[in-house]
């Protein structure tokens, strides 16, 4: 019950606080990533959590599912349509150019194979929404910009990992044949697929109708029998959970809006306790056995890779020079990119220790650097708005 009183008193001081980090450079997931590393082994030693505890591997499990889940339902495929130009640049070019940059980086300055590199580049080239979610909620930043880091971050997760997936396997994991990998791969994405379909036939079938106390907990329903079915079979979760998410916001919208701020709460708690323990997993013993190179390519991750091919994905858009500086920064590493870790660091290929380092180090700056200029990034929206004249303004659809 140790983790629960901590979690608990981490959680409630961060309420106290919440408003203050709404206006500051303070924030919820720094508190919780501090928070772990001060109370883990490696500093004053109440939270005792290893990266092989099984009760770790569950909660970002769970953690991961949930991200995936509730990012599939931020956007339907009708809504896609109507609002893919800017997200597809960033999806479909900045996505595997950030892979490529950073692998080319974990090539050079942390002397990866190449196969382990181009790896390391699929797991932290997506973004994590919520943290995402610090910029994409404020009024203060346009729109269009809001959708674009919205709808890329809702995506990219689930778009690498097949890519994660396939490169551990090449790595040289003992785990999985390809057929098992290709077949539990397919077998998650139609699980995601079937099981809200049904759901949402017989949502609208006129034999059953649900209370509005109620509605909130069709969703979650549905995603529960997905990871439960996916569990049992051995289809892969994660797919599952990102496939029913669209799904689900395809097929059944209201089911969709109902469940948004139950979904969100969830994700959230989920998020937090995953952080406090990940934070508890590093320690000044963990941050040493990483090599000078480590660092470096550590910082050219954060400040290079997608900075560069973000700025060079949007060029030509219809977007402005801040605009464009903004969504080529804020490209938050985050839980995805933790569970991934895990997955190599289970994988028993040669580098998964190696690896999951690299993996803890990105992610934790990553956390600390943009979870710290959100604000900032907001104030100088509101500056130099304020300074332009009416006359060359525009919309926030780009018109």
């Amino acid at each position: 019950m140790t983790f629960v009183l901590v979690f608990a008193v981490l959680l409630f001081s961060a309420m106290l606080v919440s408003a203050l980090a709404d206006r500051t450079i303070l924030s919820t997931a720094v508190v919780f990533l501090i928070g772990g590393f001060v109370l883990g082994d490696g500093a004053i030693g109440v939270l005792h959590v290893g990266p092989g505890d099984t009760a770790v591997s569950q909660l970002a499990e769970f953690a991961l599912f949930s991200i995936l889940f509730t990012d599939g339902m931020r956007i339907s495929i009708g809504e896609l349509r109507q609002s893919w130009r800017l997200p597809g640049r960033a999806l479909l070019l900045g996505l595997p150019l950030t892979l490529v940059a950073t692998a080319l980086l974990a090539h050079l300055l942390a002397g990866l194979p190449w196969i382990e590199s181009f790896l390391l580049g699929a797991v932290l080239a997506p973004t994590d929404p919520v943290f995402a979610a610090a910029v994409v909620g404020r009024e203060e930043i346009p729109f269009r910009l809001r959708n674009l880091l919205n709808v890329e971050s809702g995506l990219n997760d689930g778009l690498a990992l097949p890519i994660v997936v396939i490169l551990i396997a090449a790595s040289g994991s003992t785990q999985d044949s390809w057929w098992h990998l290709v077949a539990d791969a397919v077998g998650g994405v139609l699980l995601g697929i079937v099981v809200p379909a049904i759901g949402a036939v017989l949502y609208r079938h006129p034999a059953f109708a649900s209370s509005a106390r109620y509605e909130p907990l069709n969703a979650l329903a549905m995603g529960l029998i997905v990871l439960s079915i996916a569990r049992l079979t051995g289809a892969n979760e994660f797919l599952a959970a990102f496939s029913a998410g669209i799904t689900v916001a395809s097929s059944s919208p209201a089911v969709r809006d109902s469940f948004h701020e139950l979904g969100e709460v969830i994700s959230e708690v989920l998020k937090l306790a995953a952080l406090l323990i990940f934070g508890a997993l590093i320690s000044v013993a963990f941050l040493r056995d990483i090599s000078l190179g480590g660092y470096l390519f550590a910082a050219a991750a954060i400040f290079v890779a997608r900075p560069v091919a973000l700025e060079a994905t949007l060029i030509g858009s219809a977007l402005d020079h801040r605009e464009r500086i903004v969504a080529a920064w804020f490209g938050p590493k985050g839980f995805a990119s933790v569970v991934y870790g895990l997955l190599i660091l289970s994988s028993g290929i040669v580098r998964s220790n190696e690896l999951f380092h690299l993996v803890a180090l990105v992610v934790s700056a990553s956390i600390i650097a943009h979870s710290s200029t959100d604000v900032v990034i907001a104030h100088w929206f509101v500056r130099t708005d304020r300074a332009l004249p009416v006359a060359v303004g525009h919309d926030d659809q780009g018109h």
